[in-house]
């Protein structure tokens, strides 16, 4: 099966190499366990800030630490590129695992987060929104290499 919207199959391991270390200082950072100062502080243009103390901004500059934008985004790169990369043999049955773990996520993570709206609220809520924005990723890859791991173990099976 010829796909074009696929990354090629050598994107996988680079998503990994990618999305394992984000992923784990990302943590570290939003529970407070490390703080990445290292970057230090960037002048970054915000569309809208709003900084408890010190007031809001609205189309300009502030100051800001932009060590979780640049894990957060690693994150997201990186589970891209190993969720939409071509498997070493793409067929139709791939296709098919790879369209319904895509739903089942969906599903999944919008279960999860109507749940989340009904018992989370404030600075809670704020980590649970945090969180969101992986999840949908993290689930489909679960569920997709899941699928692909027990079709790989019940076809070694019937040989």
């Amino acid at each position: 099966m010829k796909t074009k919207i696929l990354f090629p199959n050598q994107f996988k391991r680079i998503g990994w190499i990618i999305l394992i270390p984000s992923a784990f200082f990302g943590i570290l950072s939003v529970f407070d366990v490390y703080s990445f100062e290292f970057l230090g502080q960037a002048k970054m243009f915000a569309l809208y800030s709003d900084d408890f103390p010190g007031g809001s901004t609205a189309f300009g500059f502030v100051k800001n630490n932009i060590s979780d934008e640049i894990l957060g985004i690693l994150c997201i790169v990186g589970a891209i590129l190993i969720a939409f990369s071509k498997e070493k043999h793409e067929d139709e049955f791939i296709a098919k695992i790879r369209m319904e773990s895509l739903v089942w996520a969906t599903y999944i993570n919008y279960a999860i987060l109507i749940f989340c709206m009904l018992f989370f609220y404030s600075i809670g809520f704020l980590y649970v929104m945090i969180f969101n924005m992986f999840t949908i990723l993290l689930f489909f890859i679960i569920r997709f290499y899941y699928l692909i791991y027990k079709s790989n173990k019940s076809m070694s099976r019937e040989k």
